[in-house]
């Protein structure tokens, strides 16, 4: 039998984005890193009281974790905390949820390797959710941005369809963005044609005081919903508020 020489550990920055329970005094912590893409590690005897490790893994911490892999699921040696976010997010339910969509949002877009861009983005929208500015707002910067770095990007100006130059005042998510008059499919949202400027701001990362919150995170949740092919527990949490 030849023997395998054992994968080299290494470190790399990440975020939690979700933990489950295993074992007697263990957890599985999904790790969205910097370097590595998404990784699920064991992080043994964090749920021991005396534990402080284990209180480094929580969300909205960024860490400079140890991670030694595995077959199956890694192994998290050890987590320093490089920066918390949470100050201005686990007391308010809004900038809550909004983080917490944030983290299911990268989890979907992530894969087994690595991806910075995403990791920044994920990093820029929990300090946006430090800051005075609209959680839902923040949101949906954070997936305009982020579905356009995996290839999913809206057209907001020209009609998606057939090339029309904008602006257009409907927007259909299957279709890809703004659509024309000509052009329209049955079901597309009725939009203010400010409400496509402002998300062709915020997918281009620029900033935006837009009075058409709603619309705009209407709009932004379809065309996620229609590319993941699925609902976001947090969004459904946002939408029962």
């Amino acid at each position: 039998m030849v023997s395998r020489a054992p994968r080299p550990n290494w470190r790399d920055r990440a975020f939690v984005v979700r933990t489950y329970d295993f074992g007697e005094a263990d957890r599985v912590v999904v790790l969205l890193t910097q370097n590595h893409g998404l990784v699920r590690g064991v992080a043994k005897g964090v749920r021991k009281a005396k534990s402080r490790f284990g209180s480094r893994l929580q969300p909205f911490v960024e860490v400079d974790a140890l991670i030694y892999p595995g077959r199956g699921l890694s192994t998290i040696a050890s987590a320093d905390t490089v920066t918390y976010y949470g100050a201005r997010i686990i007391d308010d339910f809004d900038r809550y949820t909004a983080a917490c969509a944030v983290m299911e949002t990268a989890e979907r877009l992530s894969y087994d390797e690595a991806d910075p861009t995403l990791f920044a983005l994920v990093q820029d929208a929990l300090k946006n959710l430090q800051r005075d500015q609209h959680p839902t707002m923040v949101l949906d910067a954070f997936i305009l941005q982020a579905t356009e770095h995996a290839g999913w990007g809206l057209s907001l100006f020209n009609c998606a369809n057939c090339g029309t130059p904008g602006p257009h005042k409907a927007f259909n998510a299957a279709v890809g963005g703004a659509v024309c008059n000509n052009c329209r499919p049955p079901g597309s949202m009725d939009v203010d044609e400010e409400t496509l400027h402002d998300m062709w701001l915020m997918q281009r990362g620029n900033g935006t005081s837009s009075i058409r919150v709603a619309q705009i995170h209407r709009a932004t949740v379809a065309h996620l919903q229609f590319n993941l092919e699925a609902g976001l527990k947090s969004l459904k949490i946002m939408e029962q508020a």
